[in-house]
């Protein structure tokens, strides 16, 4: 954080959804900056909007909130698609709250922290509970080496598309040195993941944040099932069956997908290699 704060100067921000990572970015990043734009996006009510509300206020932040309307969402689909170059239903759907809260944040700012690593290093997905203790440890390297084309894809995307460029504080390689050498038994503790960050951020945020169970960018947002539901309107049973095969073998997981597939198409074509393009790890299917 440090060094970033000394290379933007001032003119830095945070997107801050109000979840752990992008929290403790802003709670490590505000004693550091004589102000601090924090920036969030999604749906009026959404859980992100309330508890980006609450950092912002604890920490004093000049906060500025996107809200936004499934119409919205749909207008900015294409954009959101060619500057992403994917089609995966799950990063699609959080690219795009990133993408809007990015163009939100380069009306003022040059740069942005984002909390983009933490989950992959300190264990902070729900499903990490399932696996055996001693399977943990190689499945957040799994995980974190997939980032690349995934989330840290969305970042770079969303970013870039506007000039604006991400700080991943979490992604620092000092930072991913020491992280990775943590036993996993103090990352997740008793149930309760990313329990070692939370104890190093005893104070330096809410309780209600501290405690906040993880939700996905998407979920968060409050974007949830809108965007199915609409893929769910657009395409047939029968128009699903047809086309979710791709011509490189790959299924597509849902109508959803598919949606997104044929914008994809519209901008690029219909590519014989896909090998490339990340998909997410365990996306539910149809």
């Amino acid at each position: 954080v440090e060094q970033s704060v000394a290379a933007a100067g001032e003119d830095v921000g945070a997107w801050l959804s109000g979840g752990l990572d992008s929290s403790a970015m802003t709670a490590l990043a505000r004693p550091r900056l004589r102000r601090l734009p924090t920036f969030v996006a999604g749906l009026a009510g959404a859980p992100d909007i309330e508890h980006a509300r609450t950092v912002a206020d604890f920490l004093k932040t000049e906060h500025h909130e996107v809200i936004v309307s499934l119409a919205d969402l749909l207008a900015a689909l294409p954009q959101v698609i060619y500057h992403l170059e994917n089609f995966d239903a799950l990063l699609v759907r959080s690219s795009l709250t990133n993408y809007l809260v990015a163009r939100a944040a380069a009306d003022h700012v040059s740069a942005s922290f984002s909390g983009e690593g933490g989950d992959e290093l300190f264990a902070g997905y729900d499903y990490l509970k399932s696996l055996p203790p001693d399977q943990l440890g190689a499945e957040l390297l799994d995980i974190a080496g997939r980032l690349h084309n995934t989330a840290l894809q969305r970042v770079d995307r969303s970013a870039s598309a506007h000039g604006l460029v991400a700080l991943v504080g979490f992604l620092h390689p000092a930072v991913v040195d020491y992280a990775v050498r943590i036993p996993t038994k103090y990352k997740l503790h008793d149930g309760v993941e990313k329990w070692i960050l939370r104890r190093a951020l005893d104070g330096a945020l809410p309780e209600s944040v501290l405690n906040r169970p993880k939700a996905k960018f998407w979920q968060g947002a409050g974007v949830g099932d809108l965007l199915a539901a609409r893929a769910d309107e657009r395409i047939s049973d029968g128009d699903f069956a047809r086309e979710r095969t791709l011509p490189n073998g790959w299924i597509l997981n849902t109508k959803e997908e598919l949606m997104y597939y044929r914008v994809f198409r519209e901008h690029f074509g219909e590519l014989p290699d896909l090998s490339w393009i990340g998909r997410t790890k365990g996306a539910p299917v149809a």
